[in-house]
């Protein structure tokens, strides 16, 4: 997993999931925290495309003339400014 900053979080499991995971970290070599961490990211990759958050963004914006025919040179931008509230609103 990559090295980023981890948060705690607490959580309430059933006994017989603490006890599958924890035989499961002994057989692996792994804490329990990183099968966890592994654990969520294959839901998360699983999602169906249409619950996938980063698909929330198709449609902000427009390439039109206001666009100038760059967006996708210059997403990254544009996105910044529709998330700060500094997107020209459209009348």
């Amino acid at each position: 997993m990559r090295a980023l900053k981890k948060k705690p979080l607490q959580i309430y499991i059933e006994s017989k999931q603490e006890l599958l995971l924890e035989s499961l970290a002994k057989k692996k070599g792994t804490s329990k925290a990183e099968i966890i961490r592994l654990s969520i990211d294959k839901y998360l990759n699983e999602l169906p495309v249409d619950e996938d958050p980063a698909f929330r963004i198709i449609g902000l914006g427009s390439s039109g003339k206001s666009g100038g025919g760059n967006i996708s040179e210059k997403h990254d931008i544009y996105l910044a400014h529709h998330i700060s509230g500094h997107a020209k609103r459209k009348q």
